[in-house]
């Protein structure tokens, strides 16, 4: 009996425990009006939340129970509702309930009581715009999509490019004056907004505005749309330009051989022209140039020339030249030296043919 006590009571306890669980920790409910045009009223998210819950509501001594007519889905769990414009009443106590069916169990969930006029959240200022007043001082305007503006208190964030941190300050109003400015810095300006204690107690500040800059290095001292189209070009247009010129450039220089001889000629190599000469011919400079054979054999000589010798005859004490009558020479004087012969380069030769 004992044992079978303890197993219902296991069984009891693993079985109701996630609701048990669902019951203590019950997802809040977090209801924000943006802009007084529409209102989200979530719970969790899809990872936190293990059932479906539905969502009723109600202002307190002036409507019904009604159940939300438009959920906020995170694939295929309600984590949220959304009210349109004439579903809103600001200044009457709203009242919402969650509803889970857990198992056999219904789990409702009662929230606290809300005032919709101290959770709107306006809309972030546009079209910021500088004027230069005098030498020394700046005037940034600026408008709300905000339909009550009288309802608004503001925060201006500036910053120069040789401070560290940012300057906030609360302003009533949509300007702002900035009386000591340095014309060699430039600055940084951002808006936001929220309810004023006059028509609601929220702490809800509406997000920062887009930046205008002002000064020496700005690209611009107009309105806040054309500091973004000159963000926009700086930072998305030129870089995609650059990276696409770099990857066309490239592709030409791979894949186009043409580029590469012209950027980059080669040398030429003559020596290949006379491998034929060499290889083939066997250095016939004739039959490499092709000068047909008629030609070469007209060079060839087609004569005969006879051999002629000549030699010198050995030297002969007892010959002497036979002397003609009329041209002896005169005897020798006795004692009187011989007279000296005149060269001939035919002595003692001859010449046959």
């Amino acid at each position: 009996m004992a044992v079978l006590s303890t197993f219902l009571g296991s069984v009891l306890l693993f079985g109701l425990g996630p609701c048990l669980a669902a019951a203590h920790s019950p997802p809040g409910v977090e209801c924000i009006l943006f802009n007084e045009e529409y209102m989200t009223c979530t719970w969790g998210s899809r990872e936190t939340l293990t059932t479906n819950y539905s969502l009723y509501y109600w202002y307190e001594k002036t409507s019904p129970v009604v159940e939300c007519k438009h959920y906020l889905q995170d694939h295929g769990t309600s984590v949220g509702c959304r009210f349109s414009q004439n579903e809103i009443i600001q200044f009457q106590p709203f009242h919402v309930l969650l509803n889970a069916s857990l198992g056999s169990r219904t789990l409702k969930i009662l929230s606290k009581r809300m005032e919709l006029q101290d959770l709107v959240k306006p809309e972030a200022p546009v079209n910021l715009t500088i004027h230069n007043v005098s030498n020394n001082q700046l005037q940034l305007t600026w408008s709300s999509p905000y339909p009550k503006a009288q309802c608004l208190e503001h925060a201006v964030k500036y910053k120069s490019n040789k401070d560290t941190s940012w300057t906030e300050q609360r302003v009533n109003g949509d300007v702002f004056s900035f009386p000591s400015m340095d014309h060699e810095k430039y600055y940084t300006f951002y808006v936001r907004s929220k309810i004023n204690s006059y028509c609601g107690s929220t702490q809800l500040w509406s997000e920062w505005s887009v930046p205008v800059v002002w000064g020496n290095n700005s690209t611009s001292k107009g309105t806040a749309e054309e500091q973004l189209h000159w963000f926009w070009i700086h930072t998305v247009l030129v870089p995609i330009a650059s990276c696409l010129i770099l990857l066309v450039l490239v592709i030409l220089l791979v894949r186009m051989e043409r580029v590469w001889v012209i950027l980059m000629p080669r040398i030429p190599n003559p020596s290949k022209n006379f491998d034929d000469l060499f290889i083939t011919h066997n250095g016939n400079f004739q039959e490499w140039a092709g000068v047909p054979k008629d030609v070469v054999e007209s060079f060839k000589p087609n004569y005969s020339e006879n051999i002629c010798y000549v030699s010198e005859l050995p030297p002969n004490n007892s010959y002497e030249p036979l002397w003609e009558s009329s041209n002896h020479p005169p005897s020798a004087v006795p004692g009187a030296p011989p007279p000296p012969h005149e060269h001939n380069p035919y002595k003692n030769s001859y010449m046959g043919v």
